[in-house]
């Protein structure tokens, strides 16, 4: 199955992975899913790196390497995938995690996220 790893569990995997819960672990572990994380999540962490929000402190470069070296792919975004934000209702206001949104449904991926406001968009969604 294709995962699209939502920005707090790529965090939670550098540096909290206690914060992970089992069903996300077992998830991530399964060697028949391939992981995915977006170019969004990327943007949204030296975004918000950049302006000192404690609970984005990691190092976006280091962060992509060390996904890239452990086989995760990263999923660019497209003008099709701007688009689809047009569908979108308007239930959560985060630009990042409406992308993230459009990204999977375009995409036919499960998106992963522990955030209420993104699993209230239901289908092709899984809080964990």
């Amino acid at each position: 199955m294709n995962l699209l790893l939502d920005t707090h569990i790529l965090l939670w995997i550098a540096a909290q992975p206690d914060q992970l819960s089992n069903e996300c672990r077992e998830m991530l572990l399964n060697p028949s899913n391939n992981l995915i994380f977006s170019a969004a999540s990327l943007w949204e962490i030296s975004i918000k790196t950049g302006i000192g929000r404690s609970d984005f402190n990691v190092d976006p470069i280091r962060l992509r390497r060390m996904l890239l070296q452990h086989t995760y792919r990263e999923l660019p975004i497209s003008g099709e995938h701007a688009i689809a934000l047009m569908a979108l209702p308007s239930l959560h206001k985060d630009p990042f995690d409406r992308m993230l949104i459009a990204q999977a449904r375009i995409e036919g991926m499960l998106l992963i996220t522990s955030d209420t406001k993104v699993a209230a968009y239901g289908e092709g969604i899984r809080q964990v």
